[in-house]
């Protein structure tokens, strides 16, 4: 029997070490060459031991400057579009929480129906509509598609928080003469804070990597870090790996980073209402 347990750990171990190797040698192998010398990056056998280099990231900032300008498109727009879905998700799943209703039951199947469409479906008749609204290629409208199709996932989830919540506070906060709006305020937000702060997080890992909405409905106002990265990648002088993987780092690094220390709000959006009575 110890020897049983003790082999199922090492394979578990293993099976875990596998998934990391595999999941974090791509990100090491970027942010690795981003600081190789250009020859030195697919030089066979590969080159572990190497004089760091920041001339990618100098040759990044002379030659595409616009790749800074994009990065704070992606800022703003993921900003903008995290706060939409947050506030529209946890309004919508406080009402989901507290009313009962055929048709709210009902809605709630339709909008996990449409989180499934695929997002290529939505542009097609997305695209005519924004030219005649005059919004394409703006912040606006990036940050209304984005919490638009996170809305869905950020209700469900938000609704399972807020049942958590005893209806007993509800009751007791509306005795002491609060407003449906001073509760949801005063009392079901401060308590749902791990799920709006899980919700955060997907929409924000979510709108700083999309690339199709962006690719589609921007142009050069509003192009965001990975439009950019895509133009390097599709240049006509070639790509040059080492700028290439400069851009990549810087524009990954930051989501990493914060991905890390939000991990465990992660896992509480994913594990949502499974320990749920």
């Amino acid at each position: 029997m110890h020897r049983k347990r003790l082999l199922i750990n090492v394979l578990k171990t293993i099976a875990v070490l596998a998934i990391l190797v595999w999941s974090l040698f791509p990100i090491f192998f970027i942010v690795v060459s981003s600081l190789k010398a250009g020859h030195d990056i697919f030089a066979v056998p590969t080159k572990w031991f190497f004089e760091p280099t920041v001339q990618h990231y100098q040759r990044l900032v002379s030659a595409w400057p616009t790749f800074f300008s994009s990065l704070w498109n992606s800022t703003v727009i993921t900003a903008g579009a995290t706060a939409l879905a947050v506030i529209a998700s946890t309004t919508a799943g406080y009402v989901y929480s507290r009313y009962n209703s055929r048709l709210l039951n009902a809605s709630i199947v339709y909008l996990i129906g449409v989180r499934l469409i695929p997002p290529i479906v939505v542009t097609l008749p997305l695209f005519p509509i924004v030219n005649w609204l005059g919004i394409n290629d703006t912040h606006f409208v990036l940050i209304v598609l984005y919490a638009t199709f996170f809305v869905s996932l950020g209700t469900v989830l938000m609704r399972t928080f807020i049942d958590q919540i005893p209806r007993e506070l509800d009751e007791a906060a509306a005795i002491d003469g609060a407003t449906r709006s001073t509760v949801l305020r005063r009392v079901i937000v401060p308590l749902a804070a791990p799920g709006i702060i899980a919700v955060a997080v997907f929409v924000i890992v979510y709108a700083w990597n999309e690339f199709l909405f962006a690719f589609i409905f921007t142009a050069t106002r509003a192009k965001t870090a990975p439009l950019v990265i895509s133009e390097m990648i599709g240049s006509i002088d070639g790509v040059d790996w080492g700028v290439l993987f400069a851009a990549s780092t810087l524009q990954l690094l930051p989501i990493l980073l914060f991905v890390v220390f939000m991990n465990r709000y992660l896992v509480a959006g994913l594990t949502a209402g499974a320990t749920k009575g």
